[in-house]
Protein backbone atom coordinates (compact mmCIF):
# COMPACT_ATOMS: atom_id res chain seq x y z
CA UNK A 1 0.00 0.00 0.00
CA UNK A 2 2.55 2.40 0.79
CA UNK A 3 4.92 1.80 -2.17
CA UNK A 4 2.16 2.31 -4.52
CA UNK A 5 0.87 5.51 -2.84
CA UNK A 6 4.64 6.81 -2.82
CA UNK A 7 4.44 5.74 -7.11
CA UNK A 8 1.36 7.96 -7.36
CA UNK A 9 2.95 10.77 -6.25
CA UNK A 10 5.78 12.46 -8.16
CA UNK A 11 6.10 15.56 -6.48
CA UNK A 12 7.07 14.22 -2.86
CA UNK A 13 10.28 16.40 -2.38
CA UNK A 14 10.85 20.50 -2.26
CA UNK A 15 14.40 19.75 -2.75
CA UNK A 16 17.49 16.81 -2.84
CA UNK A 17 18.38 17.86 0.71
CA UNK A 18 14.80 17.74 1.86
CA UNK A 19 14.35 13.91 -0.60
CA UNK A 20 17.32 12.15 0.78
CA UNK A 21 16.61 12.72 4.43
CA UNK A 22 12.84 11.83 3.86
CA UNK A 23 13.83 8.57 1.99
CA UNK A 24 16.15 7.83 5.14
CA UNK A 25 14.20 7.65 8.13
CA UNK A 26 10.99 6.57 6.01
CA UNK A 27 13.28 3.52 4.03
CA UNK A 28 16.98 3.39 5.11
CA UNK A 29 16.45 3.68 9.02
CA UNK A 30 14.38 0.90 9.69
CA UNK A 31 16.44 -1.70 8.11
CA UNK A 32 19.61 -0.43 9.76
CA UNK A 33 17.66 -0.08 13.32
CA UNK A 34 16.76 -3.44 13.28
CA UNK A 35 19.80 -5.48 12.21
CA UNK A 36 22.28 -3.34 14.04
CA UNK A 37 24.10 -1.49 11.63
CA UNK A 38 24.55 1.72 13.98
CA UNK A 39 26.83 -0.90 16.40
CA UNK A 40 28.49 -2.18 13.45
CA UNK A 41 28.93 0.30 11.40
CA UNK A 42 28.35 3.73 11.03
CA UNK A 43 25.71 5.52 13.77
CA UNK A 44 22.45 6.89 12.25
CA UNK A 45 22.81 10.22 10.01
CA UNK A 46 21.08 13.42 11.38
CA UNK A 47 19.09 16.17 9.61
CA UNK A 48 22.46 18.28 9.76
CA UNK A 49 24.22 15.35 7.91
CA UNK A 50 21.55 16.33 4.54
CA UNK A 51 22.00 20.08 5.16
CA UNK A 52 25.74 20.75 5.80
CA UNK A 53 28.24 22.59 3.29
CA UNK A 54 30.88 20.27 1.72
CA UNK A 55 33.68 19.41 4.02
CA UNK A 56 37.16 19.09 3.32
CA UNK A 57 38.97 16.55 5.34
CA UNK A 58 42.76 17.15 5.95
CA UNK A 59 44.99 14.10 6.78
CA UNK A 60 49.02 14.12 6.70
CA UNK A 61 52.06 13.06 9.10
CA UNK A 62 53.22 15.72 11.23
CA UNK A 63 54.65 18.83 10.13
CA UNK A 64 53.30 17.94 6.01
CA UNK A 65 51.67 21.93 6.30
CA UNK A 66 47.96 20.86 6.81
CA UNK A 67 47.12 23.88 8.88
CA UNK A 68 49.67 25.88 6.65
CA UNK A 69 47.55 24.43 3.48
CA UNK A 70 44.30 26.18 5.10
CA UNK A 71 45.90 29.39 5.98
CA UNK A 72 47.30 29.49 2.37
CA UNK A 73 43.42 28.34 0.86
CA UNK A 74 41.54 31.19 3.32
CA UNK A 75 44.60 33.78 3.44
CA UNK A 76 43.59 34.30 6.82
CA UNK A 77 44.86 32.63 10.19
CA UNK A 78 42.23 31.00 12.45
CA UNK A 79 41.11 30.40 15.99
CA UNK A 80 42.92 27.80 17.69
CA UNK A 81 46.02 27.80 14.78
CA UNK A 82 49.30 26.58 15.34
CA UNK A 83 51.88 26.24 12.95
CA UNK A 84 55.71 24.58 13.44
CA UNK A 85 57.82 21.70 12.67
CA UNK A 86 57.00 19.10 15.59
CA UNK A 87 53.64 17.51 16.05
CA UNK A 88 51.38 21.18 16.85
CA UNK A 89 48.31 20.71 16.13
CA UNK A 90 46.90 17.60 18.69
CA UNK A 91 43.07 18.65 17.58
CA UNK A 92 40.50 17.93 14.83
CA UNK A 93 39.69 21.64 14.40
CA UNK A 94 36.58 21.77 12.02
CA UNK A 95 36.91 25.28 10.46
CA UNK A 96 33.72 26.64 9.29
CA UNK A 97 32.30 29.86 9.08
CA UNK A 98 30.47 31.96 11.26
CA UNK A 99 29.74 35.88 11.87
CA UNK A 100 32.46 36.52 14.61
CA UNK A 101 36.02 34.89 15.22
CA UNK A 102 35.08 32.24 18.31
CA UNK A 103 36.12 28.60 19.10
CA UNK A 104 33.98 26.12 20.66
CA UNK A 105 34.81 23.51 22.24
CA UNK A 106 34.10 19.65 21.63
CA UNK A 107 31.63 18.70 24.22
CA UNK A 108 29.37 22.00 23.22
CA UNK A 109 29.88 21.50 19.40
CA UNK A 110 28.16 17.46 20.32
CA UNK A 111 25.04 18.96 21.20
CA UNK A 112 24.40 21.26 18.63
CA UNK A 113 21.89 20.00 16.61
CA UNK A 114 22.57 22.45 13.48
CA UNK A 115 26.45 20.65 13.43
CA UNK A 116 27.33 17.77 11.62
CA UNK A 117 28.89 16.21 14.83
CA UNK A 118 26.60 15.40 17.33
CA UNK A 119 26.97 11.19 16.93
CA UNK A 120 30.87 12.07 17.48
CA UNK A 121 29.83 12.02 21.43
CA UNK A 122 30.45 8.29 21.21
CA UNK A 123 34.21 8.32 21.10
CA UNK A 124 34.27 9.85 24.59
CA UNK A 125 36.06 12.40 26.64
CA UNK A 126 39.26 11.77 25.47
CA UNK A 127 38.43 12.38 21.85
CA UNK A 128 36.22 15.68 22.57
CA UNK A 129 38.67 17.69 24.79
CA UNK A 130 40.86 17.39 21.71
CA UNK A 131 37.89 18.66 19.00
CA UNK A 132 37.34 21.81 18.69
CA UNK A 133 35.15 24.68 16.06
CA UNK A 134 37.28 27.03 14.64
CA UNK A 135 34.38 29.78 13.48
CA UNK A 136 35.01 33.21 11.17
CA UNK A 137 33.74 35.13 8.73
CA UNK A 138 35.81 33.76 5.73
CA UNK A 139 34.40 34.29 1.97
CA UNK A 140 36.14 30.66 1.48
CA UNK A 141 34.41 29.23 4.45
CA UNK A 142 30.57 30.64 3.38
CA UNK A 143 31.01 27.41 0.23
CA UNK A 144 33.16 24.95 2.20
CA UNK A 145 34.02 23.87 5.83
CA UNK A 146 37.95 22.08 6.09
CA UNK A 147 38.56 19.40 9.04
CA UNK A 148 42.38 20.44 10.56
CA UNK A 149 43.56 16.87 11.76
CA UNK A 150 46.66 16.62 14.40
CA UNK A 151 49.69 15.02 12.66
CA UNK A 152 50.21 11.26 12.28
CA UNK A 153 52.78 10.83 14.19
CA UNK A 154 56.05 8.47 13.18
CA UNK A 155 58.74 6.17 15.08
CA UNK A 156 58.67 6.63 19.04
CA UNK A 157 56.40 8.72 19.32
CA UNK A 158 53.30 7.10 17.52
CA UNK A 159 53.69 4.33 20.67
CA UNK A 160 52.38 6.64 22.97
CA UNK A 161 48.48 6.05 22.72
CA UNK A 162 46.33 9.12 22.12
CA UNK A 163 43.40 8.07 24.09
CA UNK A 164 41.06 7.61 21.57
CA UNK A 165 40.97 5.34 18.32
CA UNK A 166 42.01 7.92 16.16
CA UNK A 167 41.54 5.90 12.53
CA UNK A 168 37.66 5.23 13.87
CA UNK A 169 37.37 8.71 14.02
CA UNK A 170 38.92 9.95 10.64
CA UNK A 171 36.49 7.15 9.22
CA UNK A 172 33.99 8.68 10.51
CA UNK A 173 34.54 11.78 9.00
CA UNK A 174 35.73 10.36 5.81
CA UNK A 175 32.17 8.82 5.91
CA UNK A 176 30.60 12.38 5.66
CA UNK A 177 33.44 14.58 3.72
CA UNK A 178 33.25 15.68 0.26
CA UNK A 179 36.80 15.58 -0.36
CA UNK A 180 39.33 13.86 1.55
CA UNK A 181 43.30 15.58 1.35
CA UNK A 182 46.21 13.78 2.25
CA UNK A 183 49.59 15.38 2.44
CA UNK A 184 52.81 14.68 2.14
CA UNK A 185 56.28 16.12 2.41
CA UNK A 186 58.94 16.08 -0.34
CA UNK A 187 61.83 16.02 2.40
CA UNK A 188 60.19 12.83 4.74
CA UNK A 189 58.12 10.60 2.72
CA UNK A 190 58.66 7.35 4.95
CA UNK A 191 54.91 6.78 5.74
CA UNK A 192 54.60 5.84 8.97
CA UNK A 193 52.96 2.62 10.76
CA UNK A 194 49.50 4.91 11.96
CA UNK A 195 49.88 6.67 8.44
CA UNK A 196 49.11 3.49 6.69
CA UNK A 197 46.60 1.79 9.38
CA UNK A 198 44.39 5.43 8.28
CA UNK A 199 45.15 5.21 4.74
CA UNK A 200 43.48 1.80 4.75
CA UNK A 201 40.87 2.88 7.36
CA UNK A 202 39.58 5.07 4.06
CA UNK A 203 39.69 2.35 1.90
CA UNK A 204 36.12 2.55 0.55
CA UNK A 205 36.23 6.48 -0.23
CA UNK A 206 39.11 6.28 -2.61
CA UNK A 207 37.02 8.35 -4.77
CA UNK A 208 37.04 11.08 -2.68
CA UNK A 209 40.73 10.94 -2.04
CA UNK A 210 43.25 13.22 -3.78
CA UNK A 211 47.02 13.27 -2.85
CA UNK A 212 49.31 16.96 -2.35
CA UNK A 213 53.30 16.02 -2.61
CA UNK A 214 53.83 19.21 -0.57
CA UNK A 215 57.00 21.48 -0.39
CA UNK A 216 57.97 20.15 -3.87
CA UNK A 217 59.86 23.67 -4.37
CA UNK A 218 62.81 22.95 -1.93
CA UNK A 219 64.21 20.23 -4.00
CA UNK A 220 65.44 20.01 -7.94
CA UNK A 221 63.58 18.63 -10.54
CA UNK A 222 65.48 15.31 -10.63
CA UNK A 223 64.96 14.31 -6.90
CA UNK A 224 61.33 15.61 -7.27
CA UNK A 225 61.39 12.83 -10.10
CA UNK A 226 62.24 10.48 -7.70
CA UNK A 227 60.40 11.07 -4.38
CA UNK A 228 57.35 11.31 -6.88
CA UNK A 229 58.08 8.09 -7.86
CA UNK A 230 58.64 6.76 -4.58
CA UNK A 231 55.10 7.81 -3.54
CA UNK A 232 53.18 6.61 -6.09
CA UNK A 233 55.32 2.86 -4.95
CA UNK A 234 54.23 3.53 -1.69
CA UNK A 235 50.71 4.19 -2.16
CA UNK A 236 50.13 1.49 -4.36
CA UNK A 237 50.97 -0.84 -1.65
CA UNK A 238 48.80 0.80 1.09
CA UNK A 239 45.58 1.57 -1.07
CA UNK A 240 46.22 -2.06 -3.06
CA UNK A 241 43.97 -0.83 -5.97
CA UNK A 242 44.92 -1.10 -9.62
CA UNK A 243 43.82 2.64 -10.53
CA UNK A 244 46.47 5.76 -9.78
CA UNK A 245 45.40 8.23 -6.92
CA UNK A 246 45.60 11.92 -7.94
CA UNK A 247 48.69 13.48 -6.86
CA UNK A 248 49.08 17.30 -6.85
CA UNK A 249 52.64 18.59 -6.62
CA UNK A 250 53.36 22.52 -5.65
CA UNK A 251 54.05 24.29 -2.74
CA UNK A 252 50.71 25.04 -0.96
CA UNK A 253 51.84 28.42 0.96
CA UNK A 254 52.04 32.10 0.08
CA UNK A 255 56.33 32.32 0.52
CA UNK A 256 58.52 32.61 -2.46
CA UNK A 257 59.81 29.38 -4.13
CA UNK A 258 63.03 28.11 -3.37
CA UNK A 259 63.76 26.47 -6.54
CA UNK A 260 61.71 28.03 -9.09
CA UNK A 261 62.68 25.56 -11.59
CA UNK A 262 59.08 23.69 -11.54
CA UNK A 263 57.07 27.07 -11.18
CA UNK A 264 54.95 26.02 -14.41
CA UNK A 265 54.15 22.84 -13.06
CA UNK A 266 53.63 23.93 -9.53
CA UNK A 267 51.08 26.62 -11.48
CA UNK A 268 49.14 23.98 -13.02
CA UNK A 269 49.03 21.37 -10.25
CA UNK A 270 47.56 24.20 -8.20
CA UNK A 271 44.62 25.30 -10.40
CA UNK A 272 43.73 21.53 -11.08
CA UNK A 273 43.35 21.40 -7.34
CA UNK A 274 41.70 24.59 -6.82
CA UNK A 275 39.11 23.48 -9.38
CA UNK A 276 38.67 20.07 -8.27
CA UNK A 277 38.10 21.87 -4.60
CA UNK A 278 35.88 24.63 -6.41
CA UNK A 279 33.44 21.75 -7.81
CA UNK A 280 32.38 20.70 -4.20
CA UNK A 281 29.61 22.85 -3.32
CA UNK A 282 28.19 21.87 -7.33
CA UNK A 283 28.63 18.35 -6.56
CA UNK A 284 27.61 18.50 -2.85
CA UNK A 285 24.00 16.41 -3.63
CA UNK A 286 25.52 14.18 -6.15
CA UNK A 287 27.95 13.64 -3.31
CA UNK A 288 25.16 12.87 -0.73
CA UNK A 289 23.01 10.74 -2.64
CA UNK A 290 26.52 8.99 -4.08
CA UNK A 291 26.98 8.08 -0.08
CA UNK A 292 23.41 7.33 0.53
CA UNK A 293 23.57 4.56 -1.99
CA UNK A 294 26.59 2.90 -0.96
CA UNK A 295 25.58 3.01 2.92
CA UNK A 296 21.90 1.17 1.65
CA UNK A 297 23.83 -1.75 0.21
CA UNK A 298 25.90 -1.98 3.41
CA UNK A 299 22.99 -2.32 4.98
CA UNK A 300 21.37 -4.74 2.63
CA UNK A 301 23.89 -7.03 3.47
CA UNK A 302 24.04 -6.20 7.43
CA UNK A 303 20.28 -7.77 7.24
CA UNK A 304 21.58 -10.84 5.92
CA UNK A 305 24.40 -11.64 8.03
CA UNK A 306 22.31 -10.94 10.76
CA UNK A 307 19.12 -12.32 9.95
CA UNK A 308 21.81 -15.61 8.69
CA UNK A 309 23.20 -15.77 11.94
CA UNK A 310 20.06 -15.46 13.72
CA UNK A 311 18.50 -18.48 11.58
CA UNK A 312 21.48 -20.99 12.60
CA UNK A 313 21.48 -20.49 16.46
CA UNK A 314 19.72 -23.17 18.34
CA UNK A 315 16.62 -22.67 20.07
CA UNK A 316 17.87 -23.68 24.11
CA UNK A 317 21.29 -25.84 24.21
CA UNK A 318 24.86 -24.65 22.69
CA UNK A 319 24.42 -21.43 22.10
CA UNK A 320 27.94 -20.18 22.73
CA UNK A 321 29.53 -22.91 21.19
CA UNK A 322 27.42 -22.51 17.89
CA UNK A 323 28.03 -18.52 18.51
CA UNK A 324 32.02 -19.75 18.08
CA UNK A 325 31.61 -21.91 15.58
CA UNK A 326 29.36 -19.06 13.46
CA UNK A 327 32.37 -16.57 13.99
CA UNK A 328 34.40 -18.85 12.62
CA UNK A 329 32.87 -19.67 9.26
CA UNK A 330 31.75 -16.23 8.53
CA UNK A 331 33.66 -16.39 5.31
CA UNK A 332 31.65 -18.87 4.53
CA UNK A 333 28.33 -17.50 5.01
CA UNK A 334 29.05 -14.42 3.54
CA UNK A 335 30.06 -16.62 0.10
CA UNK A 336 26.56 -18.48 0.80
CA UNK A 337 24.42 -14.50 1.01
CA UNK A 338 26.35 -14.15 -2.06
CA UNK A 339 25.18 -16.47 -4.79
CA UNK A 340 21.87 -16.32 -2.97
CA UNK A 341 20.97 -12.64 -3.33
CA UNK A 342 23.58 -11.54 -6.02
CA UNK A 343 25.56 -9.49 -4.02
CA UNK A 344 28.95 -8.77 -4.93
CA UNK A 345 31.69 -9.24 -2.93
CA UNK A 346 32.79 -5.91 -2.72
CA UNK A 347 29.73 -4.57 -1.16
CA UNK A 348 30.60 -7.08 2.44
CA UNK A 349 32.39 -5.86 5.45
CA UNK A 350 35.57 -6.30 6.50
CA UNK A 351 35.84 -10.01 7.68
CA UNK A 352 38.44 -9.63 10.49
CA UNK A 353 36.29 -6.56 11.77
CA UNK A 354 33.24 -8.07 11.26
CA UNK A 355 34.13 -11.32 13.24
CA UNK A 356 35.71 -9.24 16.38
CA UNK A 357 32.58 -6.74 16.48
CA UNK A 358 30.09 -10.17 16.28
CA UNK A 359 32.13 -11.55 19.57
CA UNK A 360 30.51 -9.09 22.11
CA UNK A 361 27.13 -9.30 20.22
CA UNK A 362 24.19 -11.71 21.47
CA UNK A 363 23.25 -13.41 18.68
CA UNK A 364 20.14 -14.75 20.64
CA UNK A 365 18.93 -10.95 20.25
CA UNK A 366 19.44 -10.67 16.59
CA UNK A 367 16.06 -10.12 13.86
CA UNK A 368 15.32 -12.63 11.76
CA UNK A 369 14.78 -11.21 7.88
CA UNK A 370 12.29 -9.14 7.21
CA UNK A 371 11.22 -9.38 3.55
CA UNK A 372 9.20 -5.64 3.86
CA UNK A 373 12.21 -3.90 5.61
CA UNK A 374 14.28 -4.66 2.61
CA UNK A 375 11.24 -4.55 -0.18
CA UNK A 376 11.33 -0.52 1.47
CA UNK A 377 14.74 0.10 0.45
CA UNK A 378 14.98 -2.14 -2.75
CA UNK A 379 12.29 0.67 -4.15
CA UNK A 380 14.26 3.15 -2.46
CA UNK A 381 17.19 1.95 -5.08
CA UNK A 382 15.23 1.33 -7.92
CA UNK A 383 12.75 4.39 -8.20
CA UNK A 384 12.98 7.15 -5.99
CA UNK A 385 16.75 7.59 -6.17
CA UNK A 386 16.23 7.39 -9.81
CA UNK A 387 14.05 10.89 -9.47
CA UNK A 388 16.22 12.31 -7.23
CA UNK A 389 18.63 12.36 -9.65
CA UNK A 390 17.09 13.80 -12.12
CA UNK A 391 16.06 16.06 -8.78
CA UNK A 392 20.16 16.63 -8.78
CA UNK A 393 20.80 17.85 -12.70
CA UNK A 394 17.73 20.51 -12.32
CA UNK A 395 19.71 21.97 -8.93
CA UNK A 396 22.97 22.01 -10.85
CA UNK A 397 21.78 23.66 -13.72
CA UNK A 398 19.53 26.71 -11.69
CA UNK A 399 22.82 27.33 -9.75
CA UNK A 400 25.42 27.03 -12.25
CA UNK A 401 27.57 29.67 -10.82
CA UNK A 402 27.70 27.21 -7.10
CA UNK A 403 31.98 27.42 -6.67
CA UNK A 404 34.47 28.40 -4.23
CA UNK A 405 35.19 32.49 -3.65
CA UNK A 406 37.70 34.23 -1.86
CA UNK A 407 40.94 33.30 -0.38
CA UNK A 408 44.01 32.43 -2.52
CA UNK A 409 40.78 31.07 -5.08
CA UNK A 410 40.32 34.44 -6.56
CA UNK A 411 44.62 34.61 -7.11
CA UNK A 412 44.09 32.31 -9.81
CA UNK A 413 40.71 33.49 -11.81
CA UNK A 414 42.11 36.62 -13.86
CA UNK A 415 44.44 39.13 -14.86
CA UNK A 416 47.69 38.71 -16.13
CA UNK A 417 48.43 36.14 -12.80
CA UNK A 418 45.65 33.89 -13.80
CA UNK A 419 46.73 30.67 -15.04
CA UNK A 420 47.78 30.57 -18.63
CA UNK A 421 47.64 34.27 -19.32
CA UNK A 422 49.88 35.26 -22.06
CA UNK A 423 50.33 31.49 -23.32
CA UNK A 424 49.51 29.45 -26.05
CA UNK A 425 46.61 31.58 -27.78
CA UNK A 426 46.32 34.23 -24.75
CA UNK A 427 50.09 35.45 -26.36
CA UNK A 428 49.75 39.25 -27.15
CA UNK A 429 46.52 39.33 -25.82
CA UNK A 430 47.53 42.71 -24.19
CA UNK A 431 49.74 43.95 -27.31
CA UNK A 432 48.75 46.53 -29.42
CA UNK A 433 50.07 44.81 -32.74
CA UNK A 434 48.72 41.52 -34.02
CA UNK A 435 50.65 38.80 -32.53
CA UNK A 436 50.55 37.05 -35.67
CA UNK A 437 52.52 39.93 -37.86
CA UNK A 438 55.29 38.74 -36.23
CA UNK A 439 56.25 35.51 -37.93
CA UNK A 440 54.07 36.42 -41.24
CA UNK A 441 56.74 36.87 -43.52
CA UNK A 442 57.53 33.08 -43.12
CA UNK A 443 54.09 32.46 -43.82
CA UNK A 444 53.47 34.13 -46.66
CA UNK A 445 56.66 32.66 -48.38
CA UNK A 446 54.32 29.36 -48.26
CA UNK A 447 51.33 31.11 -48.65
CA UNK A 448 52.80 31.88 -52.46
CA UNK A 449 53.97 28.63 -53.04
CA UNK A 450 50.13 27.50 -53.01
CA UNK A 451 49.41 29.75 -56.34
CA UNK A 452 46.74 31.56 -54.73
CA UNK A 453 43.87 32.76 -56.36
CA UNK A 454 42.94 36.34 -55.82
CA UNK A 455 44.56 36.18 -52.90
CA UNK A 456 43.20 33.31 -51.43
CA UNK A 457 43.92 29.83 -51.19
CA UNK A 458 41.70 26.35 -51.67
CA UNK A 459 40.75 24.44 -48.57
CA UNK A 460 42.57 21.29 -50.32
CA UNK A 461 45.58 23.34 -50.84
CA UNK A 462 45.86 24.69 -47.72
CA UNK A 463 44.99 20.86 -46.06
CA UNK A 464 48.26 19.55 -48.01
CA UNK A 465 50.21 22.54 -46.50
CA UNK A 466 48.64 21.94 -42.88
CA UNK A 467 48.83 18.28 -42.86
CA UNK A 468 52.34 18.62 -42.67
CA UNK A 469 52.34 19.55 -38.86
CA UNK A 470 51.27 16.01 -38.51
CA UNK A 471 48.47 16.95 -36.46
CA UNK A 472 45.68 14.23 -36.30
CA UNK A 473 42.05 15.84 -38.57
CA UNK A 474 39.98 16.71 -36.02
CA UNK A 475 42.16 18.47 -34.79
CA UNK A 476 43.36 20.56 -37.92
CA UNK A 477 39.33 21.13 -38.51
CA UNK A 478 38.64 22.84 -35.82
CA UNK A 479 41.91 24.76 -36.43
CA UNK A 480 40.04 25.53 -40.03
CA UNK A 481 36.81 26.79 -38.07
CA UNK A 482 38.97 29.09 -36.28
CA UNK A 483 41.07 30.66 -39.17
CA UNK A 484 38.20 30.77 -42.04
CA UNK A 485 37.22 33.91 -40.04
CA UNK A 486 35.06 35.20 -43.29
CA UNK A 487 33.76 31.40 -43.57
CA UNK A 488 33.90 31.46 -47.65
CA UNK A 489 36.02 27.99 -47.59
CA UNK A 490 39.06 29.93 -48.69
CA UNK A 491 41.80 31.57 -46.56
CA UNK A 492 43.88 34.96 -47.29
CA UNK A 493 47.41 35.61 -46.45
CA UNK A 494 46.09 36.83 -42.66
CA UNK A 495 43.98 33.25 -42.54
CA UNK A 496 46.38 31.79 -43.77
CA UNK A 497 49.11 32.87 -41.09
CA UNK A 498 46.80 32.59 -38.42
CA UNK A 499 45.71 28.74 -38.97
CA UNK A 500 49.85 28.16 -38.88
CA UNK A 501 49.88 30.27 -36.00
CA UNK A 502 47.23 28.33 -34.20
CA UNK A 503 48.98 25.22 -35.55
CA UNK A 504 52.27 26.41 -33.62
CA UNK A 505 50.29 26.89 -30.23
CA UNK A 506 49.04 22.96 -30.41
CA UNK A 507 52.44 21.83 -31.32
CA UNK A 508 53.51 23.89 -28.68
CA UNK A 509 51.35 21.56 -25.64
CA UNK A 510 48.69 24.38 -25.45
CA UNK A 511 44.78 23.99 -25.98
CA UNK A 512 43.02 25.73 -28.92
CA UNK A 513 40.48 28.03 -27.90
CA UNK A 514 36.69 27.13 -28.55
CA UNK A 515 36.01 30.44 -29.82
CA UNK A 516 38.70 33.28 -31.62
CA UNK A 517 39.80 35.76 -29.22
CA UNK A 518 39.57 39.34 -30.26
CA UNK A 519 43.29 40.11 -30.24
CA UNK A 520 44.00 36.96 -32.46
CA UNK A 521 40.94 38.25 -35.33
CA UNK A 522 42.92 39.27 -38.30
CA UNK A 523 43.21 43.46 -39.01
CA UNK A 524 41.63 43.27 -42.15
CA UNK A 525 38.37 41.31 -40.50
CA UNK A 526 38.17 43.49 -37.21
CA UNK A 527 36.02 46.25 -38.92
CA UNK A 528 32.55 45.30 -37.63
CA UNK A 529 34.13 41.94 -36.55
CA UNK A 530 34.77 41.22 -32.83
CA UNK A 531 34.68 37.58 -31.21
CA UNK A 532 34.14 34.12 -34.01
CA UNK A 533 31.09 32.60 -32.83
Amino acid sequence: MFRKTLKKDPELFQNVSEGLRKLYRTKLFPLEDAYRFHDFHSPALEDADFDNKPMVLLVGQYSTGKTTFIRHLMEQDFPGMRIGPEPTTDSFIAVMHGEQDGVIPGNALVVDPKKPFRKLNAFGNAFLNRFMCAQMPNPVLESISIIDTPGILSGEKQRISRGYDFAAVLEWFAERVDRIILLFDAHKLDISDEFSEVIRALKNHEDKMRVVLNKADQISTQQLMRVYGALMWSLGKIINTPEVVRVYIGSFWAQPLLVPDNRKLFEAEEQDLFLDIQSLPRNAALRKLNDLIKRARLAKVQAYIISSLKKEMPAVFGKDSKKKELIANLGEIYQKIEKEHQISPGDFPNLAKMQELLNGQDFTKFASLKPKLLESVEDMLANDIARLMAMVRQEESAMPSQTVKGGAFEGTMSGPFGHGYGEGASEGIDELEWVVGRDKPTYDEIFYTLSPINGKVSGAAAKKEMLKSKLPNTVLGKIWKLADVDKDGYLDDEEFALANHLIKVKLEGHELPSALPDHLVPPSKRAGTSMQD
